[in-house]
């Protein structure tokens, strides 16, 4: 069994399947629920809430 890992050929494939499911389960975790979903949705905001901050204080100042 650690022979087949030993050859690149072998693992390349394996280390794609690991992320490919790793990937899918990630997806799934976030849209799965609603609730965190809008959650998420809301918080991609968050960096342009700083900018907008900054343009303020940079009137005021």
């Amino acid at each position: 069994m650690l022979e087949w890992f030993s050859h690149a050929e072998n693992t390349k494939p394996l280390g794609l399947l690991i992320f490919f499911v790793t990937f899918c389960l990630i997806v799934l975790w976030v849209y799965g629920s609603r609730k965190r979903g809008a959650r998420l949705e809301e918080h991609k905001h968050i960096p342009f809430l700083d900018e907008a901050d900054d343009v303020k204080d940079d009137k005021h100042g």
